[in-house]
Formats: C-alpha cells, sequence, structure tokens
C-alpha cells in the first residue's frame, strides 16, 4: 500500500488546558489524482499503556474502579468504570510506565512483565498508541494499598476478581472499557490463566 500524499496547510491550537486539541487543515491526494481540502481535529493526550495482572494459581485478575467523567456525559449514570490499570508514559518508556502505575494503582511491584501489542485506541480523533502489557502476580507482590495519587486527583478502588466471573462481566455490560475487554479477550483466547 503506497504511503497517501498530504499537504499540511494549517494547525491551529483549539484548546491546550489539560491536553492539547488541534485542528487540521490539510490537501489529501484523492486516488483519481485530484487534491481535495479537508480539514479534522486531533487531541494530543500522550501515549499510554495498560496491564492485566492474573494469578493463575487463584485463577483471578487485578482490575481497578475509579470515576470517569466522560462515561457519566455519556449514560453511565454513575460515572465508575472498571478497568485494567493504565496510565501515560510522560517522558518513560512504555514498560516503565506500566511498572510504576501498577504500584501506584493497585500496589503490586511486579517484575515480569510481557509486552503484548500496541494499538490506536480511537484514532478517528486521538493520537495516542496503548501499549498493552500482560504480568502474573502473587500476594507476596503486593507492597501498598494502592489507589493512585492524591495530587493526581486518583480515588482508584482495586479489584480482585475470578477471571471466569470478570469475563462474564463483558456479556452484561458490567465491562464497557476498551482496553480492559481486549487484556480480557487476550487472556481467554491465550491461556493465560491456565
Amino acid at each position: 500500500m503506497s504511503k497517501p500524499k498530504i499537504e499540511i496547510l494549517k494547525t491551529e491550537v483549539l484548546s491546550d488546558n489539560w491536553y492539547t486539541l488541534k485542528k487540521i487543515t490539510y490537501n489529501y491526494l484523492k486516488k483519481d489524482g485530484t487534491w481535495e481540502t479537508q480539514s479534522r481535529e486531533a487531541y494530543d493526550r500522550g501515549n499510554g499503556a495498560t496491564i492485566l495482572l492474573y494469578n493463575k494459581d487463584l485463577k483471578t485478575v487485578i482490575l481497578t474502579r475509579q470515576f470517569r467523567m466522560p462515561t457519566f456525559l455519556n449514560g453511565n449514570e454513575t460515572g465508575m468504570l472498571i478497568e485494567a490499570c493504565a496510565g501515560l508514559l510522560d517522558k518513560d518508556n512504555a514498560e516503565e510506565c506500566i511498572r510504576r502505575e501498577t504500584e501506584e494503582e493497585t500496589g503490586y511491584k511486579i517484575s515480569a512483565v510481557q509486552k503484548l501489542f500496541e494499538v490506536y485506541m480511537s484514532p478517528g480523533s486521538v493520537t495516542e498508541i496503548v501499549h498493552f502489557f500482560a504480568a502474573e502476580y502473587t500476594k507476596d507482590m503486593k507492597v501498598n494499598e494502592g489507589g493512585g495519587i492524591a495530587h493526581e486527583q486518583e480515588n482508584i478502588e482495586v479489584l480482585e476478581l475470578d477471571f471466569d466471573t470478570t469475563y462474564s462481566m463483558i456479556a452484561s455490560g458490567e465491562i464497557k472499557d476498551a482496553k480492559t475487554i481486549m487484556l480480557l479477550q487476550y487472556a481467554k483466547i491465550n491461556n493465560l490463566l491456565n
């Protein structure tokens, strides 16, 4: 597949508050050889990482529950969402980030992590790539209570759940977070807990 021909004409910053929202106007060379001017908005919040913590012996996973304002605005009555641990890379590489986030959010200091894949989660409007990981955990890896960092206004509840019960929460609609569903499906398909 050939690379599309793009000419960026103008970039406007629409918001630079929490993250950066830009409006990009560009020319796009169509298959018929004609140029078309298009405009799109792109939200840059940086790249992220997420992880599924699992225990083969107990057949359990560690997830989190926290309030997510955008879900509240779009019909989630409580705004609470069950998710896999995740965070933004900031200046870290993906593996350093997910180790740090795992300890901050869940209280587990993990040793070996396995990189699974990386994806664009919402490529129509967000620039973010999310790096997906999995790691085994044991009770002796628990170094603190987790829950996130207060100055980042994180109020995270740590959940240790039976894997089969958790997997059924996808079908029941109790788990609606895409990254979490992808990790749980990866675990199921690849028999991580067997």
